[in-house]
């Protein structure tokens, strides 16, 4: 009776020590993985996104080139003329300022060596030094020409130019070609309402370029706080027509009105694409009413 008892002792503090070995690391080699079924699996959970739906016919439209996604699920909702190659004129800055992003510190010092450059400008100085940050804003918010070039330049232009389409390429723009960084007109410089689609995606993905795109109007100075630019946003949509969070404009006489936004609507991202538009603004803001009034959500079933 009395081994009985030893036993039945001997097995129970061998057990106690089994589960609950403290802090001691003999005991722990040997006790029982208990947090093996605390673990969560590693694999993703299955997220079934919402999928828009069109209702109503698409509404009129100037614009030779159209191209409408909902951005989370990258789903078409109007197209036209989708892969259609048109000039890029200004859009071609949203490459520019990706090239830019990638290969400069954004306090790095450019100095200007080239000013006279033609269409929009930010009025930069000849030897004037000035940050690429305040180069981004003055491409992104101000579409100046002068500012691209200022950017290109200070690695050199064919080097830069070179980095263009290979972002391009990086992000599937099979219709597109790039000859220069402002947008100025060229018989080889193409892009397509689908690519610039992918590319304005590349550009909201990126937080610190998404901040500039929806800014409506900064002044931005030289190093030495010496030359002062007003910058104001080209998109006269942006503080407008609510949701609209800009992205970027473009005009040249071969490529006509181009228009790039970016639209939220009933926590829906929307990318509109308008390229040579007789009047891009009217053409973008009936898109948005056709969003509001037209689009639904269906969630499929696993």
């Amino acid at each position: 009776m009395k081994h009985i008892r030893l036993g039945i002792f001997f097995i129970f503090f061998f057990l106690l020590f089994l589960f609950y070995p403290g802090d001691n690391p003999i005991l722990k080699l040997v006790a029982y993985e208990r947090e093996v079924f605390n673990e969560q699996s590693d694999e993703p959970a299955i997220v079934i996104k919402p999928i828009p739906v069109v209702n109503i016919q698409a509404p009129y439209l100037t614009a030779e080139g159209l191209y409408v996604v909902e951005l989370d699920t990258f789903t078409p909702v109007l197209k036209k003329n989708e892969h259609l190659k048109f000039y890029p004129a200004s859009t071609a800055k949203i490459i520019t300022a990706l090239v830019a992003y990638d290969e400069y510190g954004q306090n790095d010092i450019v100095t200007v060596n080239q000013a006279t450059v033609e269409g929009q400008l930010m009025e930069l100085i000849p030897s004037e030094r000035i940050t690429v940050e305040n180069l981004l804003y003055g491409i992104l918010v101000h579409s100046g020409n002068d500012a691209a070039f200022a950017l290109a330049n200070h690695m050199g232009l064919k080097n830069f130019v070179e980095k263009m389409n290979l972002k391009a390429k990086s992000l599937s723009m099979q219709d597109s070609y790039f000859t220069n960084p402002a947008g100025l007109d060229d018989s080889l410089q193409v892009t397509s309402p689908y690519d610039l689609a992918l590319a304005a995606r590349a550009l909201l993905q990126n937080e610190y370029l998404r901040k500039m795109v929806g800014t409506k109007e900064i002044v931005i100075s030289d190093v030495d706080y010496k030359i002062f630019h007003r910058l104001t946003n080209i998109n006269k949509l942006l503080g407008e027509i609510q949701g609209i969070g800009g992205l970027k404009t473009g005009y040249t006489e071969l490529a006509g009105e181009n228009l790039v936004s970016f639209y939220r609507h009933n926590s829906h991202d929307y990318i509109i694409v308008i390229l040579k538009s007789e009047d891009r603004f009217e053409d973008t803001a009936s898109v948005v009413n056709w969003i509001d009034t037209t689009i639904t959500y269906f969630t499929p079933e696993l």
